[in-house]
């Protein structure tokens, strides 16, 4: 149940509109979007009031709880469902922490301020990567939205974080699977995390990383092809053009993943059939 909270007037609900919550927001955290804040709100992490045509209104509370959630996962790598867990027992009375941008308390991460500082190497690029997969599984961010979590791994906590040896990254980055194939030295971020995880499982079943070599090839050629669409509208350089762009190239990304889908499913099927 959404917390009980008295919001409004005589002539209806007074706050914030879902724009100016994220212009409040932007300042802080970079990679907000509309579409990150409702899927928010569809997880049950924000209750926002609605107008009677439907628009979402915020009160200055649930602009607290946003910053509270977004906080919990760019500082401290949470998963949605602890941040719930710990949300729920913020709402039955303990009361959310103070400041201008409320920070998650240190039991939020492990337990206690001294569990926190035990914390190995080991379990922080683990709980890093389970923030990511966690974020980008079933969102509907758009392609062009930055992963929530800011993530910046050296090639050991990289190699805990995804369960891939030295050798399998190496080869993975000579391939521009992951990484900068041009510096080795460069840290690994939440793109790569979760390229890595899902490439760690898919050579678990028996692919080799000059196998996976393909992917960044397909990529490529279809960045190549967006691009031959997007360029006219980039080369305008008014805002309107580029978020025209954008649109474009998320439509484009969409249509041409169902197209893919459905003909690797219809083959796959006959394969079956046939087999």
């Amino acid at each position: 149940m959404p917390p009980s909270s008295v919001r409004g007037t005589a002539d209806g609900p007074q706050g914030f509109t879902i724009g100016e919550v994220l212009n409040q927001l932007k300042e802080d955290f970079e990679d907000i979007t509309i579409s990150k804040i409702r899927f928010l709100e569809s997880e049950g992490l924000i209750y926002p009031d609605r107008t009677e045509s439907g628009y979402r209104i915020f009160s200055e509370d649930d602009v607290d709880r946003l910053r509270f959630i977004l906080t919990a996962q760019r500082d401290h790598y949470l998963p949605l469902k602890v941040i719930r867990e710990q949300l729920d027992r913020l709402d039955a009375g303990e009361g959310l922490a103070t400041g201008p941008g409320p920070a998650p308390p240190p039991a939020l991460v492990s337990g206690t301020a001294e569990d926190d500082e035990e914390l190995t190497p080991t379990q922080v690029a683990l709980q890093m990567a389970k923030a990511v997969e966690s974020a980008a599984a079933g969102t509907d961010a758009a392609v062009l939205d930055a992963p929530t979590a800011a993530v910046e791994l050296t090639l050991r906590e990289y190699c805990e974080a995804t369960g891939l040896d030295s050798a399998q990254v190496r080869a993975l980055r000579e391939y521009a699977i992951v990484g900068d194939p041009d510096d080795e030295t460069a840290p690994f971020d939440a793109d790569d995390l979760l390229t890595g995880r899902a490439a760690r499982e898919l050579l678990a079943l028996g692919l080799e990383p000059r196998h996976l070599r393909m992917y960044r090839q397909f990529v490529d050629r279809e960045v190549a092809l967006f691009e031959q669409l997007a360029t006219p509208l980039l080369r305008q350089r008014n805002p309107e053009a580029r978020r025209q762009a954008g649109r474009q190239l998320e439509k484009l990304s969409g249509l041409t993943s169902r197209l893919k889908r459905s003909l690797l499913s219809r083959e796959l099927r006959r394969y079956v059939r046939g087999a």
